[in-house]
């Protein structure tokens, strides 16, 4: 039987379907019938992140992604592109610490067209991997990382934070934007053993969401990659496990030509996928997320020393997930008596928990992020994807806001008491160059998001 082993388990939230099915060389197929619109989302997860890479190859991941739409064995150059668009479709790809995802959303009528063009780059990009497209593509994530990272306000704060937060040698140390050495030190023969070792069906999964026919997108799933060979030689990532709590504060003070002084916290929080993550991030939105937070309340509109105050959670699956907190000064406020308040604020959530009315608006809060999520096909295909490879069953992404309501108040005020701590925090504070603080004094919120 060429299809292999298929799975059929079915669950359900809001009507919500999908259905489980495996190739013969591993590629795990997970489709979501919804005929609102006619169109469909293909999406496809790839088990390989900048925590797959080695001390001297960072980047490696981000700069494969771009390489991925240089062309393959059918397509050349900006095919990938080409064609989708001119399809009326659209596409992109980005890179975590944890995976690589690429997919497009096209009318239901030009699927076929979007599974053949992943199929082919997956199983014949070598055949068009060539020092041209080689080195074009790093001079473009150079320039990516000058103009999102280097040569912007607070650009560096993730890549810093992340660096402090977690220790030399650990593999989610560094970002997955790389450095500018390693991005130059990359060679043909590494892109080309990367790929062979990542980019095989049995280290993908792909999704199909939208207005499909099953039995036809399964059918023209075997026939584009059914045929694609397995690859056994991946290694197992290095673990990320790390104590529970840093024990102390670790802390970097950076002098940059920036509108305001800022102060920007990561602290050491659960790993995703538990329900301790879970009540985090209950914590962190009753305390930051939005202008009806704590934080916001007390320090942009009653002390107004902040122009901004926000603190979110950056889940993570193979090591704790980190909390971020991120302040923009007002005026002339200097960051110690930001801090304090900031402190303030935890110990006294910690201390109380928060209200029924906060336990209600932050699980509302987000119960609508998911919704929004699973709303739109390409938001639900990545939800799929990003459940079946982390954590081994796409079927939890349809039930995730379930996991989310069970959490008591008990849990959340435990977590805060456990984690918000200062001895559990890796702090960044951003000052000024003695220039801009006089020209720029009333700040600007400027806020900065990871790397593709």
């Amino acid at each position: 039987m060429p299809m292999g082993h298929t799975a059929t388990a079915e669950a359900g939230s809001g009507g919500l379907t999908a259905t489980e099915h495996r190739l013969a060389n591993g590629l795990r197929v997970v489709l979501s019938e919804d005929h609102l619109t006619p169109v469909a989302a293909v999406c496809l997860w790839y088990d390989v992140g900048s925590r797959h890479e080695v001390k001297g190859r960072t980047g490696l991941a981000h700069l494969f992604e771009h390489l991925m739409f240089q062309g393959s064995k059918q397509v050349h150059g900006n095919g990938h592109f080409e064609l989708v668009q001119g399809a009326g479709g659209s596409l992109n790809g980005t890179t975590s610490f944890e995976r690589t995802n690429y997919f497009e959303t096209m009318p239901t009528h030009q699927l076929e067209l979007a599974l053949w063009l992943e199929a082919d780059r997956m199983g014949s990009l070598l055949a068009a991997l060539d020092d041209e497209s080689m080195e074009n593509q790093r001079d473009v994530v150079k320039n990516e990382r000058r103009q999102r990272y280097d040569n912007v306000p607070y650009g560096t704060a993730f890549e810093r934070l992340t660096a402090l937060a977690y220790p030399e040698g650990h593999p989610y140390h560094h970002t997955p934007i790389g450095s500018m050495a390693d991005l130059d030190a990359a060679t043909l023969e590494d892109a080309r053993n990367f790929f062979r070792t990542y980019y095989a069906p049995n280290n993908a999964v792909l999704s199909v969401v939208g207005d499909i026919d099953p039995a036809q997108t399964l059918a023209w799933v075997e026939k584009y990659f059914g045929s694609i060979p397995a690859h056994d030689g991946k290694p197992e990532p290095r673990s990320g496990e790390l104590p529970e709590v840093i024990g102390e504060q670790l802390r970097e003070v950076v002098e940059e030509e920036v509108p305001a002084r800022a102060l920007m916290a990561a602290y050491r929080l659960p790993h995703d996928g538990t329900r301790e993550c879970d009540a985090a991030d209950l914590a962190l939105t009753v305390l930051g997320g939005g202008e009806s937070s704590r934080l916001h309340n007390r320090l942009v509109r009653r002390d107004r020393t902040a122009v901004a105050a926000g603190f979110g959670l950056l889940r993570l699956a193979g090591a704790p997930s980190l909390g971020w907190l991120d302040v923009k000064t007002s005026g002339g406020v200097e960051v110690p008596q930001i801090e304090t308040a900031v402190d303030e604020e935890l110990a006294r959530f910690a201390a109380e928990g928060p209200t029924p009315e906060e336990m209600e608006r932050a699980q509302a809060q987000l119960e609508r992020e998911w919704l929004d999520r699973l709303g739109t096909v390409a938001g639900r295909a990545d939800e799929l994807c990003r459940f079946a490879v982390l954590f081994g069953d796409p079927q939890l992404a349809l039930t995730a806001v379930d996991r989310v309501l069970d959490i008591t108040a008990e849990e959340v005020q435990a977590v805060a008491a456990a984690k918000l701590r200062p001895d559990n925090r890796a702090v960044l504070v951003y000052e000024p160059l003695a220039t801009e603080q006089s020209d720029h004094a009333d700040g600007d919120d400027d806020e900065e998001g990871a790397d593709q």
